[in-house]
């Protein structure tokens, strides 16, 4: 059965300007969340706390002040309005969960889309860390290849001043006769 071609609702461009990386983890915002799934942060927020017990900490985890106010410096944010509490925030398996609580068609198409980002995130990083690791080993492998160079080197020094020295003569010398 050929798989159903899916349409993107939101460019992809958006969706990875989304994801954060806080604690060691790329996370997106509720309120980003909402806006994609073209909700209100707050009827998100009720949702998760109606379906809390889907989502526990290596799902979802609010922000403390210190992370939120780290992260609202990185970009402009209007003073009017605003929230009360640093926003909740999800990993990739948060945002899988997010699919089963929230269920209009345009959620499940965004959160299809955004599982795949995250996958090909996970992709990329992994990658760059085999790249990581190969460089170390050709680094290796040059710094030894380095000394193995400014060893020869040094033989031919020392075979050059041998070469400088005079030799005694061995053998029949004609002066003696």
């Amino acid at each position: 059965m050929p798989e159903k071609p899916t349409l993107s609702i939101i460019s992809d461009h958006i969706v990875v300007n989304k994801i954060y990386e806080i604690r060691n983890q790329k996370v997106m915002l509720d309120s980003d969340l909402a806006e994609l799934y073209g909700v209100e942060t707050r009827i998100l927020n009720q949702a998760i706390k109606r379906n809390i017990e889907r989502f526990p900490e290596d799902f979802m985890f609010q922000l403390t002040e210190t992370e939120w106010q780290n992260l609202t410096s990185q970009f402009v944010i209007s003073s009017w309005g605003g929230r009360r509490t640093p926003p909740n925030v999800f990993t990739e398996h948060g945002v899988l969960m997010l699919s089963s609580v929230l269920n209009s068609s345009q959620a499940i198409q965004v959160n299809i889309q955004v599982v795949r980002i995250f996958a090909r995130l996970r992709q990329i990083f992994a990658s760059q860390n085999e790249l990581k690791i190969e460089i170390e080993d050709i680094k290796q492998k040059l710094n030894s290849q380095d000394k193995n160079i400014e060893l020869v080197f040094s033989y031919l020094d020392e075979l050059s001043e041998k070469k400088s020295q005079p030799r005694k003569r061995i053998g029949f010398k004609p002066d003696e006769l």
